[in-house]
């Protein structure tokens, strides 16, 4: 790899992606510009735009849906899919052929994320992607579009300038487990990435406020301080607390408590809006079908984007295509109002609740379709209050002193004044003051805009984010007790990485000794938990906890020949680009087993 001209961020979004560079030769104590890339994308069928975000939609059209030479790209002139604006519109009219939320579908436990699987329940002629490959598409696009952009020309120019000679850094939820991020960098390798560094996707949200602010960040948060950084996007909502301290007399900073992956975000407020219209329009007489329905879901984005804005509008048309003989070419409107808003996205989602309430859990049915693991309870307050509880003394929630909101859906004063609200009712001790919003200039485009800065930290340009893993790892282990008919063993659970171990550092468990399985099929279970902090690699948990679940179970041959089980001590290592690898080191010879994560999945 050559020396790169850019350090290149990407955020690898569930419903948009953007790419932030910035020259990596920056001069020492100048403050760096961080530049957004424009991704050339097709936005209708045979026009190409450049957009400062890529719609993270990958659409695989049937033979009669887009005319081929419509799906033609300036570097590809013979494209089958399509990626972004274009993909996501059309899709919401043939939504059987639309690939979304592959970043999702990554951190799914339940499916073979290695598997062709997407569209999920799609027909059987579509051209189907894995998770993984579908993830890769999206990173593909952004590769040959910075290509075609900024390194097009001579043959040497486009070696300098390539992305994939750049230094790039790949932004992943902070609830990402080790599976997922390991597949993550699968997708950037199939997409031509083969040199790219994970960061959590909070910790880039708050560098990018560090990089707006410059050093009046110093100001704004002082040591004993917790920032609550809630980040909510169309699809997800991930949260992170990072506390500031004293080092020697200097601020740092240290990511103390990662949530856990939450599939609730804009898509649901959007879907509760279409519903809410809908069930009016049927009022009238206007029954909409599953097509209007998917209309009507993307015009009250549009409409809810409208009515939250900054513009003084209380009320915004809404229009769904009519259908049957009579409503040819007419169409079928109504509108969205203030009140609409309020009644369902602030209550439904934002509802007013005590620190010590928790997430709804309704009564389970026995069966379920198979699919994303969708919260039950929209209500994301309680979903920031079970947050604060899991990692604070039993009972008492620890409060922040302040919030730093990112993603598309805090974009609004209203819903940010209203998270706002929520948290400062809960704080009881009046001489603590207020807890404060720090300022956020574009909810959209920080992550990656954090994720170029975090390249200039890497090379001493500013402070760094102390944090590490966001989980401890286990394996489970058999226990070694005397076979008892129709029981088997026991099972304990050993952690082999704790939370917070940093990138670059070993954990060895070589005061115990356990055997290994080698020259026949055996099974590996692999587990995680975001709110036991305080275990120590080495330690075991030998009854069953609720806190740990299951990420993945790996079933394989070790090499080795068929003999006696083999005295082993265990080796983890947390990799400079962000994934973690777990080594069976032989107690006698020199032989070593690693044991990988991004592996066969079963159906759960």
């Amino acid at each position: 790899m050559t020396d790169p001209n850019y350090i290149i961020g990407i955020d690898l979004g569930t419903t948009n992606c953007v790419v932030a560079y910035t020259d990596a030769a920056a001069v020492p104590g100048r403050s760096p510009e961080i530049k957004i890339f424009d991704i050339p994308q097709l936005t209708a069928a045979g026009r190409v735009e450049n957009r400062p975000m890529l719609p993270s939609f990958v659409l695989a059209p049937g033979a009669h849906d887009v005319a081929p030479e419509a799906l033609a790209l300036p570097w590809d002139r013979d494209m089958r899919h399509a990626v972004g604006e274009f993909a996501r519109n059309r899709g919401a009219e043939i939504p059987h052929r639309l690939i979304s939320s592959t970043k999702s579908w990554l951190c799914n436990p339940l499916v073979d994320r290695n598997q062709d699987i997407l569209p999920w329940q799609g027909p059987d002629d579509v051209a189907r992607m894995s998770p993984v490959a579908g993830s890769a598409a999206l990173l593909a696009h952004i590769r040959r579009a910075w290509n075609h952009v900024m390194a097009g020309g001579d043959t040497a120019r486009q070696m300098d300038m390539a992305m994939e000679n750049q230094e790039i850094y790949l932004t992943v939820p902070a609830s990402f487990d080790a599976v997922a991020r390991e597949l993550t960098i699968q997708a950037a390798a199939m997409a031509g990435l083969d040199q790219v560094t994970l960061l959590e996707e909070p910790q880039a949200a708050f560098y990018a406020w560090i990089a707006a602010s410059g050093q009046d960040w110093r100001r704004v948060v002082a040591a004993g301080d917790r920032v609550l950084v809630c980040d909510v996007g169309g699809g997800t909502s991930d949260f992170s607390l990072i506390r500031i301290t004293d080092d020697g007399g200097r601020l740092a900073l240290e990511r103390v408590a990662v949530g856990d992956h939450l599939l609730v975000g804009g898509d649901n407020m959007d879907m509760t809006l279409a519903h809410l219209l809908a069930t009016r329009l049927a009022q009238k007489g206007s029954k909409l079908d599953a097509w209007q329905m998917r209309g009507l879901w993307h015009g009250c984005r549009k409409a809810k984007e409208t009515v939250l804005g900054a513009s003084a509008e209380t009320s915004c048309p809404v229009s769904i295509l009519g259908r049957g003989s009579r409503l040819i070419g007419g169409l079928i409107q109504t509108e969205l109002t203030t009140a609409d808003v309020g009644d369902a996205i602030l209550d439904g989602f934002f509802p007013a609740c005590k620190a010590a309430d928790q997430p709804h859990a309704p009564r389970r049915s026995g069966i379920r379709e198979m699919g994303l693991s969708y919260e039950s309870d929209p209500a994301i307050s309680r979903h920031i209050a079970r947050f604060l509880t899991q990692h604070a003394d039993p009972g008492q929630p620890v409060l922040p002193t302040h919030v730093l909101f990112n993603g598309g859906v805090m974009k609004p004063n209203l819903l940010r004044r209203r998270v706002l609200h929520i948290l400062n009712s809960w704080n009881e001790d009046a001489d603590a003051g207020g807890i404060t919003e720090l300022a956020d200039s574009d909810f959209d485009l920080s992550v990656a805009r954090g994720a170029a800065y975090y390249g200039l930290v890497r090379r001493g340009e500013g402070v760094r984010i102390r944090g590490g893993l966001g989980k401890s790892y286990y394996v489970q282990i058999a226990a070694a007790m005397p076979a008892v008919p129709g029981m088997p063993a026991p099972m304990k659970s050993l952690c082999v990485a704790p939370f917070g171990m940093e990138e670059g550092a070993d954990a060895h468990i070589d005061k115990q000794e356990f055997v290994l399985v080698v020259g026949e099929p055996a099974v590996f279970d692999f587990a995680a938990a975001s709110s036991r902090q305080h275990d120590q690699a080495g330690d075991v948990v030998e009854a069953a906890d609720d806190q740990i679940e299951l990420i993945t179970t790996l079933e394989t041959t070790l090499a080795g020949e068929n003999e006696d089980y083999i005295p082993v001590s265990l080796m983890t290592r947390v990799t400079e680009i962000g994934t973690l690898e777990l080594w069976c080191v032989a107690k006698h010879d020199d032989r070593r087993w690693k044991l990988e994560f991004n592996v066969r999945e079963q159906m759960a």
